[in-house]
This record gives structure tokens, sequence and C-alpha cells, in this order.
């Protein structure tokens, strides 16, 4: 008889006990040149993130050549009095190492990326693009062109026409912020190399700059280095610009840009709410992730799996410009989109599941729900060193302390359902919501009139 052949299976592994966590706390310091420096010592983060914000933000650009900050920020790689824009890619390239840079409302952003050991030849190069960038002209008129050829791409984008749309609504149009970050046709073809020059003069300085490096540090003397590298960047002193109030109108009204024969509608719906310095913000956080942060959200159940008007909406928080004295701005925003035939009723939906909100309020495992996906995901989140530097970043440019992200997940988990359903509801009333549609307005302007939400008006999409 034969014998039947036996397994030995060991015990099945027991989970551990978790790890306490709290997002990373830097050191901060100043070198001679005035340059503030932000450190963080990430044990095993072998590829280092360095991120360097400028205090050149769009509102300073001159009257008539909106992006020149976005041409100088995209020149910054194109060579310096050492290297030829080609010389200076091929010695990124030999580090392994990635250099972006863009420009936004608060500034300019250059973000450095590099295996730990080859930093000092990369900051070498970023120090370079700072102290004596080229511009030359062929490289400028080159940058010109390449953004020249992205604005019909932006402008036939169904969200990216909405945004446009929603920032000229919002922002009365002697601010910076009613017009596309980036520049029309008419402002970047006035552009050239001495243009980016004047700009870079007035404004870039290490004295208004600020230098965030995360990674494993171990063995690296991070003071000789940034002496020898970004401490010999030169500059006059001064102080930051001023912070100028922006007003926005909220008026509840819709606007659709018209796409005729559009199969789907594009659909922004938003307004203008207090920065991370207003104390409501943990709580708005978290309203608005049970209002729709995520696939099972209020607004996703009821859109998305019972109507099924959409593959899926989402609302949001995001800081457009900070102030020191707390009166920067956010957009409050819900976006996605929906089938042109059913405009009309996912909207009418979508208000409903607002009012629903204001008259009965948040549920207590709606709010457990997303306190255990924004909190517990975060050591995920900044598994990386690029993460954690960028969210330094931002802290530094929306003039927030250096722990402002450590105490934001105690403040969240601490947040109630009751607080949370105030914010949102706060966040998003029924009757002071601006709606831009980009879809086929001879389909949907009669169904949507017919909403009450607000006086439709239609542009030309072009």
């Amino acid at each position: 008889m034969t014998e039947l052949a036996t397994m030995d299976f060991h015990p099945q592994p027991q989970a551990g006990q978790p790890k306490p966590w709290a997002f990373p706390a830097p050191e901060r310091g100043t070198l001679d040149n005035g340059l503030t420096v932000l450190r963080c010592h990430r044990p095993g983060q072998q590829v280092v993130a360095v991120e360097v914000l400028l205090a050149a933000p769009l509102e300073a650009e001159p009257a008539g050549l909106d992006g020149v900050a976005t041409i100088m920020a995209r020149a910054f790689s194109e060579g310096t009095d050492k290297l030829s824009a080609e010389e200076f890619a091929a010695e990124l390239e030999r580090c392994g190492a990635t250099l972006d840079a863009h420009a936004d409302h608060p500034g300019v952003r250059l973000s450095l990326e590099v295996p730990v050991s080859r930093l000092p030849k990369a900051l070498g190069l970023l120090a370079d693009a700072l102290r004596a960038p080229a511009f030359a002209e062929s490289e400028v008129e080159r940058l010109v062109r390449n953004r020249l050829d992205e604005i019909p791409h932006e402008t036939a984008n169904p969200a990216r026409r909405a945004a446009k749309e929603l920032s000229k609504e919002l922002f009365p149009a002697t601010s910076r912020m009613s017009r596309p970050r980036q520049g029309t046709e008419e402002t970047v073809q006035k552009i050239d190399s001495t243009a980016v020059r004047a700009f870079f003069d007035k404004h870039v300085r290490p004295a208004t700059s600020t230098a965030v490096i995360v990674g494993d540090l171990t063995g690296v003397d991070l003071d000789a280095l940034l002496a020898e590298t970004l401490g010999d960047w030169t500059g006059s002193s001064a102080e930051p610009r001023p912070v100028p109030p922006v007003a926005a109108d909220d008026t509840g009204r819709v606007i659709i840009v018209d796409r005729p024969g559009a199969v789907q509608t594009q659909l922004l719906i938003g307004r203008v709410g207090a920065d991370r310095h207003d104390r409501v913000w943990p709580a708005q956080v978290l309203g608005t992730y049970c209002l729709g942060g995520t696939l099972t959200s209020r607004l996703d159940r009821v859109l998305r799996e019972e109507k099924g008007y959409t593959y899926g909406v989402r609302a949001f928080g995001q800081v457009l410009r900070a102030a020191p004295d707390g009166t920067g701005i956010a957009m409050l925003a819900i976006s996605g989109s929906v089938d042109t035939p059913n405009t009309g009723p996912a909207l009418d939906d979508l208000w409903k599941v607002l009012r629903t909100l204001a008259a009965e309020g948040l549920t207590d495992a709606e709010r457990d729900i997303a306190v255990q996906n924004l909190v517990g995901v975060a050591p995920l989140k900044f598994e990386t060193a690029a993460a954690v530097a960028g969210t330094l970043a931002d802290q530094v440019e929306q003039y927030l302390p250096d722990d402002y992200q450590a105490t934001l997940y105690q403040q969240l988990a601490a947040t109630g359902t009751v607080e949370a359903t105030a914010a949102a509801v706060s966040a998003f009333p029924v009757d002071r919501l601006v709606t831009v549609l980009v879809g086929d307005a001879a389909q949907i302007q009669e169904p949507v009139k017919a909403l009450g939400i607000g006086e439709v008006t239609v542009v030309s999409a072009e």
C-alpha cells in the first residue's frame, strides 16, 4: 500500500504592531547669501529630491507679457554661462537626474531628482542654472514657439477649457488670476530673451528663495556641498513682495461653452474659499472628501453608481495663492463629465445631493471612512523623497509652519461628523456656485435653464 505524502505548513505570519508615523520634520537654516534651506534626512531614500522656490509670482509679470514666468522657468534647463542647452541636458543625463520647472500664481518652482551618489554634480548644475542662466535668444524663441503650439490643444481640451472659463468668471479682468497661467497667444508671442532676462533680474535672487532637500543624506557633508553650489549664487537682498488681496464673484450662474456636436458635457462647478490658514480647513478637507473625494463618495454613489451618468465626479479644494496674514484663497470645485442627453438630469441630481447634505448631514460611517482613507494612507503617500519635498515646498509657498502637515493629520482624526458636515455645506452652498459647462449648447441650454440654478449664458468655445 502506497503511503500518502504529507506536507508541513508553516504557521501563517502575523501582522506586527504598527509603528507610529508622523510627517517628517525638516531642519531649517540659511546660507550666507540669504537662501533659506530646509533639509530632511530620510534613511533609505537613495534618490534625493530638491525643490527650489523662487518668489516670482504670476501677478509680477509685466502688463501684456503673461507667460513670461513660464518661459523663464522652462529656460532654466536650456543652458548656462558654461554649458549650451545640449551640453546641460547631457550633463544632467550623466547624473541620472531630472530637472523640471513650472510657474504658478505663488511663484516659480524647480524640481530636481538625482541619485544621492551624484548629488554634488547635480546641485552644481542646478546652482549654475540659477546663478547664470543663458536665456539664449534662439532657445527662448524655440520655447515661445512650443508654448504657442500648446495653446490650441489646451483650447480643444474640455477640462482645460472649463478651467480657463471658470477663472475668467470668478475673478475681475484686472486680476492676473482671471487669465491663463501660461499666457495667451497674444501675450506669449511678445516674449523674447530680453523680457525673460528682465523678469529674472528683477525677481530671482537667493535672499527671497528657498531650497528643500530630502533624501538619505548619510555621509553627505551637506553644509559644504551647499556652500560650493547654491551658496555661490549671489543677488541683492530684497523684501518679499506683498500679496495683494483678490476679489471674486461667486454669484450663482451658469456659463455654457458651446461645442456643437459634443457627445459629452464637461462640468466644472466652483467658487473661492479661504486658504489653509483658516481654522475650518481640516473639516473642509474631510467634508469635501465625503462629498466627492473617492469612488464611494456621495456624488459618485448617485451620479455614477445609481444613475450611470458619468465615470466619476470629484470634489476638491486647491489653494491658488496664500498670504502670510491668512487672506489667501483656494478654489473649491466639483468636476467631471456626463453624456450630453443627461446633462440636465445629472446637474439636477448633483444639486439634490448638495441639498440633502445641507438638510441631513453626513453620517458617522462616511466620516470614519474618510478619516481612515486620508490619515491611514499618509505613510504610503509620503514614501518617496519627492513627495515629502513637494509637500514641504507647498508649506513654504503657502506661509505655513514646518509642522503643518503633521498637525493636519491630527486635526483630521479629531474632526467630528457635525464639523465636517458644516464645512462641506459652507464650501458648496447651492446658491453661490459658478457652473461652467463645455458642451453642445443647442441640446443642454434649455434643460439647464429649467433647473433654476442661475442665469445661463452661452459663449463660444474659441
